[in-house]
C-alpha cells in the first residue's frame, strides 16, 4: 500500500494537501532539525512530504516519528525523488533545537 493510500482525510480544519518539505540533499542531523522546525508550526493532524536524497532517511524517520510520538506514514511512491510522509500528532514532543535525538525536557516516549 502506498503512502498517499494510507494518509486518508485529516481532522477538520486541515488542508487535505501536505506541506511538502524539501530536504533536499540534507543529511541525518540536517535533515531532521528542518523537519522539526517545520512540524512545530503545523496543526495536528497536517501530514508532511518530506522530500529528500537522505539514503538513511527510510530509518531515521521511523525512529524520529517513534521518539517523538509523530505519525510515520511512510514513503510516498510515484515521486522522482524519495518522498515520505509523517502526520503531525496532538501529542508530539518537541526535540532540542540543533539535536533532533534528544527531546526537550529530557522526556523521551517509551
Amino acid at each position: 500500500m502506498i503512502a498517499e493510500e494510507r494518509i486518508g482525510r485529516p481532522p477538520g480544519g486541515v488542508s487535505d494537501e501536505p506541506v511538502v518539505v524539501d530536504g533536499g540533499d540534507l543529511r541525518c542531523a540536517r535533515l531532521l532539525v528542518l523537519l522539526r522546525n517545520r512540524v512545530a508550526g503545523l496543526p495536528v493532524g497536517t501530514v508532511v512530504h518530506l522530500v529528500t536524497s537522505d539514503p538513511v532517511a527510510p530509518i531515521d524517520l521511523p525512529a524520529w516519528c517513534h521518539m517523538t510520538g509523530h505519525e510515520y506514514v511512510g514513503r510516498v511512491r510515484g515521486q522522482e525523488v524519495p518522498t515520505f510522509a509523517v502526520r503531525v500528532a496532538a501529542t508530539g514532543v518537541r526535540t532540542m533545537p540543533g539535536r533532533p535525538w534528544h527531546v526537550e525536557g529530557g522526556s523521551v516516549r517509551a
